[in-house]
């Protein structure tokens, strides 16, 4: 890795952030290697705690993780009834975990995560999120996501997708195979949450997952969240259901500001739920989820 200069990290990527770079002051390098998958970089910054860094990619820090890993988590939760049954892949950070854990309907949380020395050193050194394994519902797979997910029929209420971006290992669970497994490892009346990566950045990742998913799911919607460490300090996440009644935007189950406190919550609430779908006029265009689909190469041919 050759992010380090003059003590600081530097996230940055000709492929993924042409001409820009998000950099954090390093305090403190707390440990590095390469895995059979990808690199791993955990330090201690100068304001923004512990820092998780993937292939050079800044995964969640100490002061804005609980933003990410509270929208992942409760905006497909609070879009479901009764969800009962969870499972993550990826989120090897146990952040989404720690967030899924708080709802007192869920009997089962699953985690299919690639690369194991991500959870072992997420436990050892980022205890903010590593806590999330320690809660007695999870159940942890080390497999590759898109082999486990071929393996599952029916049987899951909401299915998310706490991946990295769309580069290496996690490529793949940004393809049309990905998720038609995910369609069929779905309930009837179950829900899907994505990362989908910074539409500042990268607008053709969010257009094609949101296209692919409209093609499979008879409910899509687009939420964005921020997030300080990530790129251009925006994240979006697609949302979808296999039951055409269910309504995204708009939470089913409410909570009371006595609730949110309870939780722990220090981003998501009732409101923060709606608000995430009100989206930019750019966003929308770009999105076009109004607007009828584009034909197939089938249909264009």
């Amino acid at each position: 890795m050759n992010n380090f200069k003059s003590g600081w990290f530097s996230e940055v990527s000709e492929a993924y952030l042409p001409g820009q770079a998000m950099s954090l002051e390093v305090e403190e390098v707390l440990h590095q290697e390469k895995t059979q998958f990808q690199d791993i970089l955990i330090f201690k910054s100068k304001t923004y705690g512990r820092v998780l860094v993937l292939d050079g990619g800044i995964q969640c820090t100490d002061r804005d993780e609980f933003a990410y890993h509270e929208m992942i988590a409760h905006l497909p939760l609070f879009s479901h009834p009764n969800p009962k049954s969870v499972l993550v892949v990826g989120g090897g950070d146990g952040g989404t975990l720690r967030e899924l854990a708080k709802h007192s309907c869920v009997e089962e949380i699953h985690i299919c995560e690639i690369d194991e020395r991500v959870i072992e050193l997420s436990k050892q050194y980022l205890p903010q999120t590593g806590v999330g394994f320690s809660s007695p519902k999870v159940h942890v797979h080390i497999q590759d996501g898109v082999e486990f997910m071929a393996q599952c029929k029916k049987q899951f209420d909401i299915i998310i997708t706490d991946s990295s971006d769309a580069v290496g290992p996690a490529e793949a669970l940004f393809d049309d195979p990905y998720y038609e497994s995910v369609k069929e490892a779905l309930k009837d009346d179950g829900v899907i949450c994505a990362q989908a990566d910074c539409i500042w950045v990268d607008d053709e990742t969010p257009k094609d997952l949101t296209i692919t998913c409209r093609e499979l799911f008879p409910v899509v919607g687009y939420a964005l969240c921020s997030v300080p460490s990530y790129a251009s300090g925006l994240t979006g996440f697609v949302l979808a259901s296999s039951c055409k009644d269910t309504v995204l935007d708009d939470p089913v189950r409410k909570l009371t500001q006595e609730e949110v406190e309870a939780m722990g919550l220090k981003y998501y609430d009732s409101d923060v739920h709606k608000a995430a779908f009100v989206l930019p006029q750019f966003v929308k265009k770009c999105l076009a989820l109004d607007e009828p689909l584009p034909p197939s190469d089938d249909e264009a041919q």
